[in-house]
């Protein structure tokens, strides 16, 4: 028999990690009803409906409802309990019985909802972690992080570049070179060209009817363009829940409307609209200058590779999306790379802080 009826766990989750869910499950056996209440401030750096949708694929039981609480945190001042309390009773308007908190202020926030306070690992002995510390070193941290955190965390680097330039050799080099690093950085993962494989397809459903058929007599129509560049979003998204802080992406959406444009002349909005979708951080692109073209049976482009290199670099330059430009021998183009990664990765992620809380007694 659960010890309580409606139970609250309240919090910024930001990010959710392991300490929070462990609080949320503690809170989920011991009572027959469980509401999560997130609360993010405009200040904050990840969206409130982001860590809704991580809460509720991590606890699909438990009802997880949100609130815009801008309100600096001081324990001690009642007006300002009152300003807090009025921002979780409008989304917390039911009957609570008890507070699960690993919080300071947890007594008198359950005083305050009229329920019973029960405290859960307050000294963060079962998962050393706070979100504090995720904020500041994400990689640090990875580990307890569940999968959709982890999705919307990592740094996403894609390698693109025109037909022939060694785009699929770079992404993999790259993905060896960080899981050679061991620790978190062995999980690195590497996204596949999906475009490539949609091609493969093309090619073999035109030769199941003329066996003779070669690249050449395959056509793309504009339809083919946003289901190659949703096949390649899913794939990265998957290999985002799964690996290290880092993600290695032959190709993307982005250089989806590109190969639209070299393919069929023009642009496709709804290309262009996936791409805008996404959440990449870093673009590598590779020279055609300095690497011969081979022909490996899906290719017929080796004339348009100067104009390629510069659509990218231009579309590039003209989004605002950071890259770099990797040229010279395989090895010089890797070590630009890594360099270019590294630099990404010292940078941080740039979390802003929370609100500032100031912890004092309650005076009335």
């Amino acid at each position: 028999m659960k010890k309580h009826g409606h139970g609250l766990v309240l919090g910024k989750f930001y990010p959710p990690h392991a300490g929070h869910h462990h609080l949320v499950r503690t809170a989920q056996d011991r009572c027959e009803q469980l509401t999560v209440l997130v609360c993010a401030a405009a200040v904050e750096s990840l969206s409130l409906a982001d860590r809704m949708a991580w809460m509720r694929e991590v606890h699909p039981q438990v009802r997880v409802v949100g609130a815009v609480d801008d309100i600096p945190m001081d324990t001690g001042d009642p007006l300002i309990w009152d300003a807090h309390m009025a921002v979780f009773r409008g989304a917390v308007p039911e009957r609570v019985d008890a507070v699960y908190t690993s919080e300071r202020y947890g007594d008198e926030l359950a005083r305050r909802f009229g329920a019973e306070h029960v405290p859960v690992d307050p000294d963060r002995t079962v998962f050393p972690v706070s979100g504090t510390a995720v904020r500041r070193a994400p990689a640090d941290c990875w580990d307890f992080l569940e999968p959709p955190v982890r999705a919307g965390l990592v740094r996403r680097v894609v390698v693109l570049g025109a037909e022939s330039t060694g785009t699929t050799t770079l992404a993999r080099a790259l993905t060896e070179t960080y899981r050679r690093r061991g620790g978190v950085w062995a999980q690195t993962r590497y996204v596949a060209e999906y475009g490539r494989e949609f091609s493969e397809q093309k090619l073999a459903d035109l030769r199941a009817v003329r066996p003779d058929a070669d690249w050449q007599q395959v056509t793309f129509r504009t339809e083919d363009f946003p289901l190659i560049a949703q096949g390649q979003a899913e794939r990265e998204n998957a290999a985002a829940r799964t690996g290290s802080p880092v993600l290695f992406c032959d190709t993307d959406a982005f250089a989806t409307t590109l190969w639209h444009e070299r393919y069929l002349g023009g642009r496709s909005e709804q290309v262009a609209a996936l791409a805008a979708r996404g959440r990449q951080h870093l673009w590598l692109l590779t020279d055609h200058v300095g690497v011969s073209f081979e022909d490996d049976g899906l290719r017929d482009g080796a004339h348009l590779r100067p104009w390629m290199t510069g659509r990218f670099r231009e579309e590039l330059t003209r989004a605002g999306r950071p890259f770099r430009m990797l040229s010279g021998s395989h090895r010089q183009r890797l070590d630009t790379a890594v360099a270019a990664v590294d630099a990404l990765l010292t940078d941080g992620w740039n979390l802003a802080d929370p609100l500032p809380e100031r912890h004092r007694e309650a005076t009335g």
